[in-house]
């Protein structure tokens, strides 16, 4: 019998010592360190072809390496399927991540009572009782078959192995992966080296069993994977959820072995659970048949996708001091520069206490320059009270010296816009092609903000 080997590894970063030490050189914690027994493990070929992970047999000519077209099946769920690049990979392991709260297992019950209509699954929940996942289904009113769908309350993965084998699952959900532990480790649950045992072990077995698996993650105070980075190269898929204000929900892939990562799926919570918004512009639009002062319609991207975004501004007389500059969705430091560039190139004096709103909870990064036009156009409206017209989109970065500088992806957002019955589309003239000529829509290419403000009044 192979003797067990033994490694010192750091419980908060997972930093690995040839020693013990009372203090870690990496994250510079003290009496963190502790023994860690490593199992011994036998050389093996056995394995899915084309995986990562496969050994043996010595190494190959790349012609003679077999080709291996890596299998998808289709969810149901319009938004998962894609940002998974079209469906589950059969035999993968998938992390899903995100805040307390943000629809990680209201979202993989679903999946999992959709699953079980073809395949035998199970849910292993270590932070819930199983009561309290029934009366979820229940709630959600999710139709799955109750043949094929197993539950579990287990937080020992030699444990949960086992059931996967005797019960011959093909599609698991571990929730969560900081709540297991391994007999082969040291440590809490959620410890470094609880985690990345857990992680290997359950990898190891999908892999050589062909089962798909996801498995869910906390997040640290910085909104990253809770744990050590070996589990982000373990697994083939990390995808995390981001809330945004109210009851819009972007999933996003930050790795993907099996396709990319610029997909971005939008899901809105509701009581019947997390539902896919197929047409997500028309979330982030009013809707209002009245034109009135103060709204602006652009036209962003997340990811590869674009989307249509109404901003909306109001002015009014400010009664203290100082103006009130308040914005919800949006970077104020952004919006400060913005001003500043108004009054200097455009004589705007903005003695008014100003609000900025985004239509459907949408929260814009910093670096999303290309709504700087449609800020500026929004406030100029709500401020000399004209109307924009609510066929009109426009897009484009503002630059410090008054140019209007290009944006990336000119083209996809503009025929964004026209597929949605816009017939005025201002764009930067370095962004304008030929190719916009004839998709039924007049494009006003635009150097200045001037130039901007001529053409809206």
């Amino acid at each position: 019998m192979a003797k067990n080997k033994t490694a010192f590894v750091c419980n908060e970063c997972g930093q690995d010592f040839p020693r013990w030490q009372g203090q870690c050189s990496a994250c510079q914690e003290w009496n963190t360190i502790s023994e860690v027994r490593i199992a011994a493990v036998k050389s093996s070929s056995t394995s899915v072809a084309g995986y990562a992970g496969s050994v043996g047999g010595g190494s190959k000519k790349l012609a003679e390496v077999e080709e291996f077209e890596a299998q998808k099946r289709l969810t149901g769920i319009g938004e998962l399927d894609r940002v998974l690049c079209g469906g589950l990979t059969t035999g993968s392991v998938n992390i899903i991540s995100g805040d307390p709260g943000a629809g990680k297992t209201t979202l993989l019950s679903d999946l999992i009572a959709r699953m079980s209509q073809v395949m035998p699954s199970l849910y292993c929940t270590a932070e819930e009782s199983l009561s309290q996942f029934k009366n979820r289904v229940n709630r959600l009113k999710l139709n799955y078959n109750e043949d094929n769908l197993y539950l579990m309350a287990e937080t020992n993965v030699e444990a949960i192995i086992a059931e996967l084998e005797a019960k011959q699952i093909k599609f698991a959900v571990i929730d969560s992966i900081q709540a297991v532990v391994s007999d082969l480790a040291n440590g809490s649950p959620g410890s470094p080296s609880q985690v990345k045992s857990s992680a290997q072990a359950l990898t190891q077995y999908c892999k050589q069993n062909n089962v798909t698996m996801f498995l869910v993650a906390h997040v640290n105070k910085n909104n990253e994977t809770a744990g050590p980075q070996t589990l982000i190269h373990i697994v083939d898929c990390l995808t995390h959820i981001e809330c945004n204000d109210g009851q819009i929900r972007t999933l996003r892939a930050n790795k993907n072995r099996f396709g990319d990562v610029d997909t971005v799926g939008i899901f809105k919570m509701t009581e019947r659970g997390m539902i896919s918004v197929d047409n997500p512009s028309e979330i982030f639009l009013s809707g209002s048949s009245t034109e009135s002062p103060g709204a602006a319609i652009t036209c962003i991207r997340k990811g590869n996708r674009n989307l249509l975004l109404e901003i909306q501004c109001l002015t009014t007389e400010t009664e203290g001091e100082f103006p009130q500059r308040v914005c919800v969705g949006l970077n104020m430091n952004r919006i400060k520069m913005l001003t500043g560039v108004l009054r200097k190139h455009t004589r705007t004096k903005i003695f008014h206490d100003t609000y900025f709103n985004l239509v459907g909870g949408l929260k814009i990064d910093e670096s999303e320059t290309c709504i700087d036009l449609a800020l500026v156009t929004a406030l100029l409206s709500s401020l000399n009270d004209f109307v924009v017209p609510r066929t009109t989109c426009i897009m484009g970065e503002l630059s410090l010296n008054g140019d209007v500088r290009p944006i990336d992806s000119g083209v996809p957002r503009v025929k964004e816009a026209v597929q949605h019955g816009f017939t005025e589309i201002y764009i930067p003239h370095r962004n304008y092609h030929k190719s916009m000529e004839n998709l039924g829509a007049k494009i006003h290419p635009i150097k200045t903000v001037h130039e901007l403000l001529e053409l809206i009044n």
